[in-house]
């Protein structure tokens, strides 16, 4: 297993962000938080139930992942305080508006492409700009793909489509990254309890039509299962990972 470093998590302030973030910190990784809420960001990085190491090991930044002067001041940041970037977690996401190809509104597409993907392509870009520079060489990315990677959920074509091109993004980031020991992998997640799937006990629309309730499984394993990719050793990488409800609605999904 690898030594910990330095980690950049975005969405860190809610949902999964704060959980990989917290778990980051108990596990003795230094941690820039990101986020567009900085109150949100002070709360995720604090607390008694993290290790007295951790608070001086957390950095929390505001940060809008769709603004690339944002980003790049985010990046800018962690390199003025710690000089490096051993990981990136590409979390922050929306579902956005919901619809049919013919029912989303220009506005509400560009808001899920804008946060979802090009918000991940932001961030990849500096980090993997310093991962090259600096020395020793190298690091991990890690993006937060989705069940909707693989299918998609009715009405759901701005957030299905930012989702299947994440994996493209991951692909050419594992493929262009070889030659500077930089790793890039994907989790790709179904029904994590969080405030965005707390709907999915009242019933979600399900692809006959019907509404259905569809079970969740604790945020903490999802924590768990990216401190595992995260703490392989550079020559080693877990390019695609999908953890789940274990009876969620995905194979025979439809």
């Amino acid at each position: 297993m690898t030594t910990t470093g330095v980690a950049v998590v975005t969405g860190a302030g809610s949902g999964l962000g704060r959980e990989i973030t917290r778990a980051l910190l108990g596990a003795g990784w230094r941690v820039a938080a990101a986020g567009r809420r900085g109150d949100a960001l002070r709360e995720a990085v604090s607390g008694a139930d993290l290790p007295a190491p951790a608070a001086g090991a957390a950095l929390p930044v505001a940060t809008d992942v769709t603004d690339a002067g944002s980003v790049a001041a985010l990046f800018e940041t962690v390199r003025g305080r710690w000089g490096r970037v051993d990981l990136l977690v590409n979390n922050a996401g929306v579902f956005g508006a919901g619809g049919a190809v013919d029912e989303v509104s220009l506005e509400d597409w560009r808001q899920a492409v804008d946060t979802n993907l090009t918000g991940a392509f932001l961030c990849a870009r500096h980090a993997v700009r310093l991962m090259k520079a600096q020395d020793p060489r190298g690091g991990r990315i890690i993006n937060n793909g989705s069940i909707s990677a693989h299918v998609p959920r009715p009405k759901s074509v701005a957030y299905t489509a930012t989702k299947h091109a994440m994996t493209g993004l991951t692909k050419s980031i594992s493929l262009d990254g070889r030659a500077f020991g930089i790793a890039c992998g994907q989790i790709d997640i179904g029904n994590a309890a969080t405030e965005m799937t707390r709907r999915m006990g009242q019933g979600v629309l399900q692809a006959d039509g019907s509404l259905a309730p569809e079970p969740t499984f604790g945020a903490e394993h999802v924590a768990a299962a990216v401190l595992y990719m995260a703490g392989l050793p550079l020559d080693a990488n877990v390019q695609f990972l999908t953890v789940t409800a274990t009876t969620m609605p995905y194979l025979g999904r439809g």
